[in-house]
């Protein structure tokens, strides 16, 4: 929709096109971006809607327009290509292609013109334009080389060994080799958050009691609350910081960072009751639920970097505004925020400091109101209140677009996290919440055949469902059914696993492909293993494997989860620390784990009891099943279940580990003896 009005003569992904560019004998130039990315925004006003560009590309290409977010499934194999020819990627992603989607060139951004050693698109154009013109079967024999070696790289190589607990080991020293100890997260800049390398790095604090893999994810967490990377006066997280500091960011806010993020900050909470972790979940989900929500409950998918055609510009202040604003009462958060009069946003398009500042604590609060004599009560009062000031008058401002696509995989994560928060801080509003996103996808977002569909706008839902709708939504529905013990969402998660098993799993190597069977057919059917800005579908794909079979007693379950690991279990060992949710997931399946059932009254003053008991535990590797007497829904599920019962009018719990079941209690300190 952006490029709409392009002079570029956009078409979508359709065979239209290919057949197009085969009649008029034009490669095909393929441009993959997505609504909030920067980059991609810069191109199109230096490039796309230039009139002299685009009169080039409209005579010598068929060009074709793909948001990589509604089609993963396209962007997946050319960023697959990308990567394969220059050793990276990103967005946008150019590619020129035969008419047969066979690619001969690929890469990101190109500037207009030629700059600082790098080609500009105009010259770009001539140069293809030419080589098809005048040494065609170069650049075709480049395109087969590069098909065939997309085809290799799709097989998956089974070596049969099980991966056992050392290679979590190697995992962790492999990150806290990466482990920025000055400022947290890995790496230098830019810097992303990555949570699932937090996930992982608790859950081996857990099984190891390593204290240093509690103080790495506890460094990191607390420098991204403080810094710019955090949305200060309107709450939510930035994609990532350009900096190693976690100050500058790039400021487009996604949907799936918004549900991870807020994941490990829960998971933190559980293990050391600090108030600043759950306060910073509720400030997400704040956010998220203010700002992309659907009336009907669906989430939307991101809000924009730009605003104006300017990165940035709705969440900068100058201190003059600052100061304006607040005046001299609320001076405290002047000093708090991190404002002066030179500002502290570099300016990556004109190279230098443009006097604006982005808010950032860069101390924490305690030490803030002791610099200024108060309390930290006090100091958080008046923050609050110099918040809100700012919050009401950027308001007045010209917001970023939103990008109000619906996409099933993206919701599946927001209805995880909400469900996990519900638990562990007692909030039903999280809860309902959550409920009323997975009712918004089951009635908007599946075909009359129960089938999955990846994304909804504006009344329309289109496309076939990927292996991360499948898995991600599972995710969230398997926590959505712990959070409210309806059994409905359980029976949808079977339900769907099951489709997920039957279209997209490999009969001959194992592992999960990301389209499904019946799907449009593309250069290569690849799996993809490896934890990037998401996680991958074949490691959250493990994790529903394990905790259904663990609900339902279902071996067959437990079977695939085992067969999965095996698949891949060649690529983990290479470099573990690549796929922490892969290993989150083993760390699951490699035990201890706990199983439990409890039975009787759930609006109980003791069922409340046993449950705040459990939910409020960091227990990453356990299931929960709540049976009602008298309703056989669940016993349908899980035929386990079927004699287990409770003494009248208590309520029982049967809590087993790691495959080996304790005598039933209706003791809640029983219940936690047994949990330790």
């Amino acid at each position: 929709m952006q490029h709409a009005y392009d002079p570029v003569d956009w078409y979508p992904w359709t065979e239209e096109a290919f057949e197009k560019a085969k009649r008029e004998d034009k490669p095909v130039f393929l441009s993959i971006g997505y609504s909030t990315c920067h980059w991609c925004h810069v191109m199109k006003r230096e490039s796309f809607e230039n009139m002299q560009v685009a009169r080039l590309l409209n005579d010598n290409f068929v060009c074709i327009k793909v948001d990589r977010e509604e089609r993963p499934d396209i962007d997946s194999v050319y960023m697959s290509v990308c990567q394969m020819l220059t050793g990276s990627g990103g967005w946008p992603l150019t590619i020129i292609m035969t008419s047969e989607k066979k690619p001969f060139f690929s890469g990101t951004y190109f500037p207009r013109e030629n700059t600082y050693g790098r080609i500009g698109l105009i010259d770009l154009i001539q140069q293809i334009s030419d080589l098809w013109k005048k040494d065609r079967q170069r650049l075709l024999d480049d395109a087969e080389k590069v098909t065939a070696n997309l085809a290799s790289l799709a097989r998956t190589r089974v070596n049969g060994e099980e991966p056992n607990e050392s290679i979590l080991d190697e995992a962790f020293v492999g990150l806290m080799d990466s482990f920025d100890r000055i400022n947290g997260g890995f790496g230098t800049q830019p810097k992303f958050p990555t949570p699932h390398n937090l996930l992982f790095l608790l859950r081996y604090w857990k099984r190891r009691k390593n204290q240093q893999a509690l103080r790495m994810v506890e460094k990191t967490l607390q420098e991204m609350r403080l810094g710019g990377i955090f949305d200060q006066v309107g709450f939510g997280f930035h994609r990532y910081s350009t900096d190693s500091s976690w100050l500058v960011p790039h400021f487009e806010k996604m949907l799936y960072d918004q549900a991870l993020i807020s994941l490990v900050y829960t998971e933190a909470y559980q293990i050391t009751g600090k108030k600043e972790y759950r306060k910073t979940v509720e400030e997400i989900f704040e956010y998220v639920l203010q700002n992309l929500t659907h009336p009907k409950g669906g989430f939307y998918s991101a809000e924009d970097a730009e605003s104006e055609s300017e990165e940035g510009k709705f969440y900068l202040w100058t201190d003059e505004e600052v100061r304006e604003k607040l005046g001299d009462a609320l001076h405290p958060a002047e000093m708090a925020f991190g404002i002066s009069i030179e500002g502290n946003y570099f300016d990556e398009l004109l190279q230098q400091r443009t006097g604006k500042n982005i808010l950032h604590l860069n101390k924490t609060p305690e030490e803030l109101a002791s610099e200024l004599g108060m309390s930290l009560e006090e100091f958080e009062v008046k923050i609050e209140e110099a918040r809100k000031v700012l919050f009401y008058a950027r308001k007045m401002r010209i917001p970023p677009a939103k990008d109000d696509k619906i996409l099933t995989d993206w919701n599946g994560l927001m209805i995880a996290a909400l469900s996990r928060a519900a638990q562990a801080f007692n909030e039903v509003k999280y809860s309902e919440a959550a409920k009323r996103a997975a009712e918004f996808v089951l009635e908007n977002l599946q075909t009359p055949e129960g089938r999955l569909l990846h994304r909804f706008r504006d009344g329309e839902a289109a496309f076939q469902g990927s292996l991360d709708d499948y898995v991600f939504f599972t995710w969230g529905l398997i926590d959505l059914y712990e959070a409210t013990f309806e059994t409905r969402f359980l029976s949808e998660a079977m339900r769907l696993h099951g489709i997920a098993i039957e279209h997209f799993w490999d009969n001959v190597d194992g592992g999960f492909f990301l389209m499904a069977d019946d799907g449009e057919k593309m250069l290569m059917r690849h799996k993809e293993v490896r934890d990037g800005a998401l996680p991958s579908g074949n490691s959250v794909g493990l994790l529903n494997l394990i905790r259904l079979a663990r609900m339902t007693g279902k071996a067959d379950y437990e079977q695939k989860a085992t067969e999965l690991v095996e698949a891949f279990s060649s690529q983990l060992t290479q470099t573990p620390m690549y796929y922490t949710m892969f290993l989150a997931s083993l760390d699951f399946l490699l035990g201890l784990s706990h199983e439990i059932v409890f039975v009787g009254d759930l609006q109980s003053q003791d069922a409340r009891d046993m449950l705040h008991s459990v939910r409020t535990r960091f227990l990453p590797n356990k299931v929960i099943l709540f049976k009602t007497i008298g309703d056989s829904k669940l016993e349908e599920l899980a035929d386990f279940t079927k004699s287990m019962q409770a003494p009248q009018g208590k309520i029982a719990a049967y809590v087993c580990r790691h495959f080996v079941c304790n005598a039933p209690t209706t003791n809640v300190h029983e219940v936690e003896k047994m949990l330790e």
